[in-house]
């Protein structure tokens, strides 16, 4: 016992420089681009097949309540790669509206108003960035909005940017997935045989439009007796599907798979119309449809394989992937990081989410509350929508009304049944939890409809 005694301190030292001196994974972002949440094998959809996302849900850490803050494709991805709410980073929309204060911000930097837009990057930082520091390589792929991957930090990537022709949210880049995904392993490979843990950013413009799969798998979903259309769609989800197998399958063919942890999510959410485009309560919007997505992590060895109860969201990936590469960011991040409950399956202490819908066009690239229409709150199984004010442009949907909506997700997860009304200490509560998170003291919510 006393010999035991004596090797402990030698034991715990060693033990730490272990760690300390550990090779930090490398990091895999899978992004989904225009996807339901119910539209995968492993959610339960009925027609649609996606059995190489269905092995990665059973081999990971699977959040089946997972949420983007911000259900649009551009202020979705610069939340992921800033870790910060687009009312922080200032991106709240894909492009800025011809206004008087976007005319007047141009006019007083002589630039182009989507070149200042960009610049919003300039000013937080990037993961790519951060990681970096720890001798990461990085490589962006597929859809990306902040001018040239070398902006955001990636050492190699596909997107040229904006000025160049194309360059708006992707050029080059948006040929991953359907034309294979050559580049990105390829980067992978490179980077094992220089032995530098690397950063993927897989963001094929999937199933996003156009939606023009394979015939094989078209005619799949066409003899299953779906409308064509709505087919398309489904045959878009399973071409994705593919790819994903093709990643993951490079991975674990190349012997990596235990040292790499891969995360999946999805930008914001779609329902296929019969008629083309998505339907209401999609992608833009604050509800399920729109803004909720499952979230998988998968690190063998490291992360058990487990169907999680709790919320998650994507505002947790960037102290989440910097505390693996046990790297640090400029500053704190609103989101958590999941590591320590992932690796010992302890639950999350946490029962409440945030996020904030705008315009699809940005009213003031500087001042995100002008174009603020929604803020939300998920506190355990309810949920809260607030309406605001703010200029609607380019809203395919806009606001309809400015009641306060509350539904109960546990018996009501379509939210067919605004049940604010008969509640108004439920709505009070949880309205308390949103301004405790932050108050748009230049915008008007729901004023009729206060106590």
């Amino acid at each position: 016992m006393n010999r035991i005694l004596r090797l402990l301190p030698f034991l715990c030292m060693l033990a730490t420089t272990t760690v300390a001196t550990s090779k930090p994974p490398n990091i895999v972002l899978i992004l989904s681009d225009d996807q339901g949440y119910t539209d995968y094998g492993f959610m339960g959809h009925a027609d649609i097949e996606t059995p190489n996302l269905d092995k990665l849900a059973r081999e990971s850490a699977l959040f089946r309540r997972g949420y983007v803050p911000t259900a649009l494709c551009r202020p979705s991805l610069m939340t992921l790669i800033t870790g910060l709410y687009s009312h922080q980073n200032l991106t709240t929309g894909n492009d800025p509206a011809g206004t008087p204060a976007n005319r007047a911000h141009a006019e007083k930097a002589g630039k182009d108003i989507r070149e200042l837009l960009i610049s919003h990057i300039d000013r937080t930082g990037a993961l790519p960035q951060w990681l970096a520091t720890k001798g990461y390589v990085s490589h962006q792929s597929g859809k990306w909005w902040e001018g040239s991957f070398q902006r955001g930090g990636f050492t190699e990537g596909m997107t040229n940017g904006f000025p160049n022709r194309g360059g708006r949210h992707g050029d080059a880049g948006l040929t991953i997935g359907r034309d294979g995904i050559k580049p990105v392993t390829d980067f992978i490979d490179r980077s094992v045989e220089a032995g530098k843990p690397f950063f993927v950013w897989y963001a094929p413009i999937m199933p996003h439009t156009p939606h023009n799969p394979p015939t094989r798998l078209l005619e799949k979903y066409l003899n299953k007796g779906v409308q064509e259309r709505i087919a398309k769609y489904y045959a878009m989800c399973e071409w994705f599907d593919e790819t994903c197998g093709s990643l993951l399958d490079h991975i674990d063919n190349s012997g990596i798979a235990e040292d790499t942890l891969v995360i999946y999510v999805t930008d914001n959410g779609w329902i296929q119309t019969e008629t083309g485009g998505y339907g209401p309560r999609s992608k833009r919007s604050p509800y399920e449809l729109g803004t909720r997505t499952p979230i998988m992590f998968r690190w063998p060895g490291t992360i058990p394989p487990a169907d999680r109860p709790e919320l998650c969201s994507s505002i947790d990936f960037v102290p989440t992937v910097l505390a693996a590469a046990d790297a640090k960011g400029p500053h704190d991040f609103p989101g958590l990081n999941l590591l320590p409950q992932l690796t010992s399956g302890e639950p999350i202490e946490r029962d409440t989410l945030f996020g904030e819908s705008f315009a699809h066009d940005i009213a003031d690239i500087e001042n995100p509350q002008a174009s603020l229409l929604y803020r939300w709150v998920i506190h355990g199984h309810d949920k809260l929508l607030l309406t605001y004010d703010g200029a609607p442009g380019k809203m395919k949907y806009p606001p309809l009304s400015d009641a306060p909506q509350l539904y109960n997700l546990n018996d009501d997860p379509g939210e067919h049944v605004n049940v604010a009304v008969t509640n108004p200490k439920k709505v009070k509560a949880l309205r308390a939890l949103l301004d405790a998170w932050y108050v748009p003291t230049e915008r008007q919510a729901d004023l009729r409809h206060k106590e």
